[in-house]
């Protein structure tokens, strides 16, 4: 499921012009505050899997045993699920997500020098986020 060696851009449509931290709404952890908080505290430690699965509703903000997380991860990736490219992250708040040959994560501000250089790296599989919009601007 996860990407190696790639490197994620912002969305066409991102208006974010630097990379802005996600905030919590009403002190409840939202999808993309948890990925930040992930990817964020621990760069390069996290997988897409770990990434999506910490943020699903299921497993966002509780305490959960290794049994019980083994049971909720089976249950989440028993059905298809959108990539990272569909996070809010590189949608809307201006974040690139850098994939390395393990398939763990870094992220890289939009006005950052090191996402200029991951964005000019032939080496890395390019792809963009998703649009947030459908219509073409």
């Amino acid at each position: 499921m996860g990407y190696t060696n790639t490197f994620i851009a912002v969305a066409e449509d991102c208006r974010a012009a630097t990379g802005e931290v996600p905030i919590e709404r009403a002190g409840s952890p939202t999808v993309a505050s948890t990925q930040y908080a992930m990817l964020a505290a621990a760069p390069g430690q996290w997988t897409q899997e770990d990434v999506l699965l910490a943020s699903s509703p299921q497993i966002r903000g509780r305490d959960i045993d290794e049994a019980e997380l083994c049971r909720l991860s089976q249950e989440y990736f028993s059905q298809p699920r959108a990539c990272l490219r569909a996070s809010a992250l590189p949608k809307t708040f201006g974040w690139g997500l850098h994939y390395d040959a393990d398939g763990r994560i870094t992220l890289h501000a939009v006005d950052s020098p090191e996402y200029a250089r991951l964005r000019n790296d032939v080496s890395l599989t390019q792809l963009r986020a998703m649009r947030s919009s459908r219509s073409a601007s």
